[in-house]
């Protein structure tokens, strides 16, 4: 499933339109056993340039900064694998939009910016999080405090980005990747990617019985006796 903000004319600066359609294709590809990976881009070359502060609405900011972050959430647990694909400008929450995908494909016009203080705002869409876990805690300052623009390199070099490539070769390699995310075991993509975003809360021996357990689902499942009889065969697996 790909889920495209489509307001080119203002960088795909979301209002609550691209947020409540981003929160329905998020619940629909839970719920769609077809849907194996989903990419979330932007039309026109910008990813998202984050809120758009000309269409805020005017309910009560806390209930509503409360939804926003349950978008971020249900994100963040979709049992299936993401891709963010960046074209150009990811700023404000359309960065950590980004950044709350289990990878990350830029070209080398793509740009992300922490805008936050420069609008006299904190960080939010679970940047808050985000940030030290990919960067460090010093970075993470760095980036939220500054606001400056981050190159896609740069970005990739301090691990905000898993890939960099030319802008006419992103649409082929978030293609490839989503194709091998597609074609993999659902199930034991699922719970790999549970057990990764759970890892920096828990004990080396949480982390060791969250193992055994979902290891345990793996093996009485099909996806093993599928991988086993396709290595018999010396044919690649068929991942129902």
């Amino acid at each position: 499933m790909t889920l495209t903000i489509n307001r080119p004319h203002v960088r795909n600066a979301a209002n609550d339109e691209v947020w409540l359609g981003l929160e329905r294709g998020l619940t629909e590809a839970a719920a769609e056993p077809d849907v194996r990976v989903v990419v979330i881009t932007g039309a026109g070359g910008a990813f998202c340039s984050g809120q758009d502060l000309s269409a805020q609405p005017d309910s009560e900011p806390l209930s509503r900064m409360r939804w926003l972050g349950g978008i971020a959430l249900r994100l963040h647990k979709l049992p299936k694998p993401t891709i963010a694909k960046v074209g150009g400008v990811a700023a404000g929450a359309g960065a950590n939009l980004a950044l709350g995908c289990d990878l990350v494909v830029a070209s080398t016009e793509a740009r992300f910016i922490q805008i936050f203080a420069k609008r006299g705002l904190s960080v939010d869409f679970g940047g808050t999080w985000l940030l030290p876990r990919l960067v460090g805690l010093g970075r993470a300052k760095e980036l939220a405090f500054l606001a400056g623009s981050v190159a896609a390199r740069d970005a990739a070099a301090m691990g905000l980005v898993n890939r960099v490539v030319e802008p006419p070769q992103l649409d082929a390699a978030v293609d490839e990747w989503a194709g091998e995310l597609a074609a993999g075991p659902p199930h034991a993509l699922s719970l790999t990617k549970a057990l990764l975003n759970e890892s920096l809360a828990t004990s080396m021996e949480q982390a060791l019985e969250g193992e055994a357990r979902a290891q345990t689902i793996n093996l009485r499942g099909p996806e093993v006796r599928e991988a086993m009889a396709a290595f018999v065969e010396r044919r690649p697996p068929r991942f129902e």
